[in-house]
This record gives structure tokens, C-alpha cells and sequence, in this order.
């Protein structure tokens, strides 16, 4: 009862504090490549409804149709300004117009691609009892997941082998035991990983 109206006024002020950064974000991807400013994939979300997923356009026009749906830090299809904007999370930004349309949550479990549900268990089907969000704790985990899976010659394969199973753990964990106190944690435990990694990161670039 209290969590769609905590999502309410959280995706609120999000989308009103973020409109300025939006504005900027867009005109670089417009004058980097060609191609609409939001990439809007099909995702999986509550009881297994489709829905179409916001972000900011990272890859070059036609990629989902170009290669897998796992992505490498390294993959070709990443425009340049592409591989600023995921470095610091900027292109997950725009899920907080599906958390204001009650398609996400802020917290819960990260949205699969079809392919992947298809391939869920009668347990792992349980993640789907729950809004899907912008975070969660195996968002915490991984970190950078296109880093981990940098020089994959089949990032799909190796998400589903090296990813998925400590995600999938961390996930039905999260079903099980979610709360209002549980996604506050999450929130600040999300904001200190992304912080930590842009300073570990500006230190390896000098």
C-alpha cells in the first residue's frame, strides 16, 4: 500500500530534478548518431506483461537487431557518447517515467528480455510477482555488468553462466523479503556503489 505511492512521488521529483540533464543528454546523442534519443525495448514486467522499457540511447540505430542483448563494455554498436552516458548509469536515467506509468518500480528486480524469461524456472517465475525496478540488490552486485562482460565472444551465453545465477539468487531474496525499509537501503547502497566507482575510476584516468 505504500510502496506505488512512494514510487509516485520518488519518479515525481526525479523526472522534474532530471529534466534539465535529460535536455543536454539528448542533444549529444541527436549530434552524435543518428536515431531517436530514447531506445524503447520490450521488456518483461509484473505477471509477465510486456512492457516497453525508457533509456537513453546508447548504441547506434538497429542494434537490438544487430547483435545480442547483453552488452559488453566493448561492443562495437556503443557510440562514443553512448560509452559516457553508460559509464556513469546516466542511460537508466529515463526508467523514471515507467515507475510514474506503474510499469517499474524504483526498487525490484531488474526486467529481463523476453528470450530470458522464456527460459525462467516455476521458481524464478516468482521474480515476476513483483513490479521490476531501476535497482535492486543484484544491481548492487554486479556494478558495471557490461564490464564483466568485456570480451565475451558470446555475451548472452556468458550472461546466462557468470550473471544470471548469483542474480537470480539475489532476486527471489529480494521477493521474499522486500519492504519499504529494504528498497530505502538499496537506494542509498545504489547511490554509494556509483560513487565509489566514478572516484576509483577518475583515479585509474590520471
Amino acid at each position: 500500500m505504500i510502496k506505488r505511492p512512494f514510487d509516485l512521488v520518488v519518479s515525481s521529483v526525479a523526472l522534474v530534478l532530471l529534466a534539465p540533464l535529460f535536455l543536454v543528454i539528448g542533444a549529444l546523442i541527436k549530434l552524435d548518431s543518428p536515431g531517436p534519443v530514447f531506445y524503447m525495448g520490450t521488456r518483461v514486467g509484473r505477471h509477465g506483461r510486456p512492457f516497453h522499457i525508457f533509456k537513453c540511447r546508447t548504441m547506434v540505430r538497429g542494434a537490438d537487431t544487430q547483435g545480442p542483448s547483453s552488452t559488453a563494455a566493448d561492443d562495437s554498436r556503443i557510440t562514443p557518447i553512448g560509452r559516457f552516458v553508460r559509464r556513469f548509469n546516466l542511460d537508466e536515467l529515463p526508467q523514471f517515467i515507467n515507475v510514474f506509468r506503474g510499469e517499474m518500480s524504483v526498487v525490484g528486480p531488474r526486467p529481463q528480455v523476453p528470450w530470458a524469461v522464456e527460459l525462467y524456472t516455476e521458481e524464478e517465475r516468482t521474480i515476476l510477482s513483483v513490479r521490476p525496478g531501476i535497482t535492486d540488490w543484484a544491481t548492487v552486485w554486479v556494478g558495471d555488468e557490461g564490464e564483466l562482460l568485456r570480451g565475451s565472444s558470446d555475451p548472452d551465453r556468458d550472461y546466462l553462466e557468470k550473471i544470471w545465477p548469483e542474480k537470480r539468487r539475489l532476486q527471489l531474496e529480494y521477493v521474499r523479503n522486500h519492504s519499504l525499509l529494504t528498497d530505502v537501503k538499496i537506494m542509498l547502497k545504489t547511490l554509494d556503489v556509483h560513487l565509489l566507482e566514478r572516484i576509483v575510476r577518475r583515479r585509474e584516468t590520471r
